[in-house]
């Protein structure tokens, strides 16, 4: 079994560090090489500048754990808990060289990491007590995908198909290939039963509701509602009867969740939570030692 720390594939986490580490040449660093002798130490401590939910901690550990072993990353909560503005995340000690070197790096993933965690826990709060899951999709930064998806968890969220391998999912530029063959949204979903591997979830995302009565004829898995208004959703929801799952898409906003959520739908995906989530203000306060 792979080697796990807070949920994550730890080898996968170390290859994500290595690569951020060398697009940043911090071990190249030409400016600290310059003015800071090797002998000098330091202390910090990561505070948060606005108020949100902690993610990446255990990624920010990795990151000066490859730069220097001889740097103590010592977090002061937990990722997925929620923080205050002046508050201490991570408290750090070793090498003034490799506290600055590693800086940057440790940052941008705290950041950005918790900047997902915030905008999902916001989603998961504002529908609190209906029975609907908040999603992610594959809007997600290139590469950093498996950690982005941990983090929607963290932010109290669930996670939607890893990539195209695990799930069926029929969507409408699939749909338009089917009808320019004269074939029906019903029967794209019974050649991808027929076709895909055994056992496999079915997915066929429709935009009216003459596509949903056409797909719930062939018996997919889930139904997804896209950039439909909060009257057809309602509509839909009926329609299916409970015969599939239901789930909504498109125009997913903070304003606008509940409203969706009440319609009766099952599952609501929101892509922005992972590719326009804001980065959680936070920085890294040093403070140095003599050199020996």
């Amino acid at each position: 079994m792979p080697e796990q720390q807070a949920g994550l594939d730890i080898s996968r986490v170390r290859r994500i560090v290595e690569a951020a580490l060398e697009e940043d040449g911090a071990r190249c660093d030409v400016t600290t090489k310059a003015l800071v002798p090797p002998d000098q130490r330091g202390t910090g401590a990561i505070i948060a500048k606005a108020g949100g939910v902690v993610a990446g901690l255990s990624v920010a550990s990795e990151v000066y754990a490859a730069l220097d072993a001889g740097v103590s990353f010592a977090p002061s909560v937990a990722d997925g808990d929620s923080v205050s503005p002046g508050d201490v995340l991570a408290r750090i000690d070793g090498p003034l060289a490799s506290l600055l070197s590693g800086e940057r790096v440790a940052l941008n993933f705290l950041q950005r990491l918790s900047g997902i965690a915030t905008a999902t826990r916001k989603l998961v709060e504002a529908v609190a007590g209906l029975d609907v899951a908040i999603l992610d999709t594959r809007k997600t930064t290139p590469g950093l995908r498996e950690l982005e998806r941990h983090t929607v968890r963290l932010g109290g969220g669930h996670n939607h198909r890893f990539n195209l391998s695990d799930a069926v999912l029929i969507k409408d530029n699939h749909l338009a290939a089917f009808r320019e063959r004269g074939l029906s949204v019903a029967q794209a979903v019974h050649q991808a039963r027929r076709d895909a591997p055994e056992g496999m979830t079915i997915e066929v995302e429709v935009t009216t509701l003459d596509e949903a009565r056409q797909a719930i004829e062939a018996a997919p898995d889930i139904i997804l509602f896209d950039n439909m208004s909060v009257e057809q959703l309602r509509e839909a929801v009926a329609l299916v009867g409970g015969r599939a799952l239901t789930e909504a898409s498109g125009g997913v906003s903070l304003e606008r969740v509940r409203a969706i959520a009440e319609t009766g739908v099952d599952r609501i995906s929101a892509g922005a939570i992972t590719h326009s989530a804001p980065a959680l203000d936070m920085s890294l306060e040093v403070a140095v030692g003599r050199a020996s």
